[in-house]
């Protein structure tokens, strides 16, 4: 975890001090990357004990569209709480449904994206318009209600929910070659719904057909180097190793891109204290073996997204130093 030291040594040295939503200061650096060799170990700091199961328990909770912090509770993970239930904002925000409610926060996005299409009737190709997308699985809604002489007037709403997680193991399998099997979360049309808007929004699976590999880009819009980082990295590595178990390919390369990267003033001495201390050796991921070999089998199982548990993923020959703690800004 070298890289990760260094840039917490980088924007110590050279970010900038910065007022934010919080109310809570940040020392902040724009535009960060680090890229980390899965076959060389997985990416869990060790300058202090990483929350591995809480942010597996998060990744799993994403993958199962869970919008509801009782929902990450049972999944073993408790960072949800606060944004859910403590924050003024969200409290008085008319989208919140109940206790514990977030919204359509990430896996929602993820999994079920809400999709629209109008189509115009009596327009040149409407009828084929119409036809494709409902073989694409679109199904009417309604009717926009628009003034007459619009021409929107009359025109037919389509929606249906798009898996997008589900649609790039299927493209990985398809058409691996593809440069556009990516998914995200930036969803404008929802952002006042949510809790929290994310942050790690990007994600994009490259795979190498000749060398059986899979690597995984992923931009992170803001990125709280004390708390936020390392559970991220933990998430982003793990989805590619259970990617690369389900569509046969063996996890490479994890490049990880940051917007604003950035230390909360309450969290300089946590960073400093690992500065401090010298990093260990890698650990190693292991998946269940209940999870299906894509590369062994021969059979594509994509349904696993939603059955992994948290328990279905392990380190091995992971040393680190104390826990330190810090508290996270909402």
């Amino acid at each position: 975890m070298k890289q990760y030291l260094a840039l917490v040594q980088d924007v110590f040295d050279n970010g900038t001090w910065q007022e934010n939503r919080t109310g809570v200061r940040t020392l902040s650096l724009p535009g960060a990357m680090m890229k980390f060799d899965l076959q060389q170990g997985f990416p869990a700091v060790t300058t202090k004990k990483l929350a591995f199961k809480s942010a597996i328990g998060e990744l799993v909770g994403f993958m199962r569209a869970s919008r509801n912090a009782a929902e990450f509770n049972a999944l073993g993970c408790k960072v949800w709480d606060q944004n859910a239930n403590e924050n003024a904002a969200w409290l008085a925000n008319p989208y919140r449904l109940s206790e514990g409610d977030l919204g359509p926060v990430y896996g929602v996005q993820w999994r079920q994206w809400p999709a629209y299409k109008t189509i115009a009737p009596g327009q040149p190709h409407s009828e084929a318009q119409m036809a494709d997308a409902l073989a694409r699985g679109y199904r009417r809604v309604g009717v926009l209600d628009e003034p007459e002489g619009s021409s929107a007037a009359g025109s037919v709403v389509l929606y249906k929910a798009i898996d997008q997680l589900r649609a790039c193991l299927d493209t990985i399998i398809a058409d691996p070659g593809s440069r556009r099997i990516l998914f995200h979360g930036w969803n404008w049309a929802q952002l006042e719904e949510m809790a929290l808007p994310p942050c790690h929004l990007l994600y994009q699976f490259l795979v190498n057909q000749a060398r059986r590999e899979i690597s995984l880009c992923l931009y992170i819009r803001s990125n709280d180097l004390g708390l936020g980082t390392p559970f991220n990295l933990a998430e982003g590595a793990a989805l590619t190793h259970l990617v690369g178990r389900l569509t046969g390919y063996t996890p490479r390369w994890f490049t990880y891109f940051i917007g604003d990267a950035h230390i909360y003033e309450n969290h300089v001495d946590m960073l400093r204290e690992q500065l401090r201390r010298e990093p260990y050796e890698a650990p190693r991921l292991v998946l269940s073996d209940r999870i299906p070999d894509h590369a062994q089998t021969g059979r594509y199982e994509p349904e696993w997204l939603e059955r992994v548990e948290p328990s279905d993923f392990q380190l091995e020959g992971y040393r680190h130093h104390p826990p330190l703690t810090a508290p996270m800004a909402v």
